[in-house]
């Protein structure tokens, strides 16, 4: 059940544990249908210890820990102004990272760190929500559609030294108020 779970900031001290966690979450999502050296080249890159304390250290970005009886099963990174990965627009927050352990999943965790960010987004006065979600994972792009998110646009992302293509999707909280608190 849901209300077992608990959202938390992480902060630079929980660094060793968003790198267990993000590097767990990504390779289940994605292992299995990439290379062994592009999931090592990513996972090397992205979860270094110096890569997440600049992260974390960014006063654009948050991250926050779901945990269930004291540990993490899920993690958020939402970024705000020049933290954004792309656009930088004022009016926006990108949800950057939505990760829930494998065996949690179709429990709706994802659903509720959604509707957490689009909280937050709204707290913060943002209009506009959007994200990139990799071009072959179907059943996000669902879940995203069917909470109100629209395609606009796409981006390469480099998994190694293979460049894949994100859908950029957006959701207009001005116009959308199906998740509003």
């Amino acid at each position: 059940m849901i209300e077992d779970y608990e959202l938390t900031p992480v902060t630079l001290a929980d660094i060793p544990e968003l790198q267990q966690l993000g590097r767990r979450t990504f390779a289940d999502a994605f292992a299995a249908v990439n290379t062994r050296e592009n999931m090592a080249s990513y996972l090397d890159e992205a979860y270094t210890a110096e890569k997440l304390s600049a992260e974390i250290s960014n006063p654009g970005s948050y991250f926050w820990f779901l945990h269930q009886n004291d540990k993490p099963v899920a993690y958020l990174k939402l970024n705000t102004g020049q933290a954004q990965t792309e656009f930088r627009e004022e009016h926006a927050l990108e949800i950057e990272r939505i990760y829930v352990l494998k065996e949690l999943q179709g429990k709706q965790i994802g659903q509720r760190l959604l509707d957490f960010s689009l909280d937050i987004a709204r707290q913060l006065g943002k209009t506009t929500v959007w994200l990139g979600v990799w071009e072959n994972n179907t059943g996000a792009i669902r879940f995203y559609e069917r909470n109100g998110f629209e395609r606009f646009g796409s981006h390469v992302f480099h998994l190694g030294d293979d460049p894949q293509t994100d859908i950029l999707m957006k959701l207009n909280l001005k116009t959308n108020r199906a998740h509003s608190s």
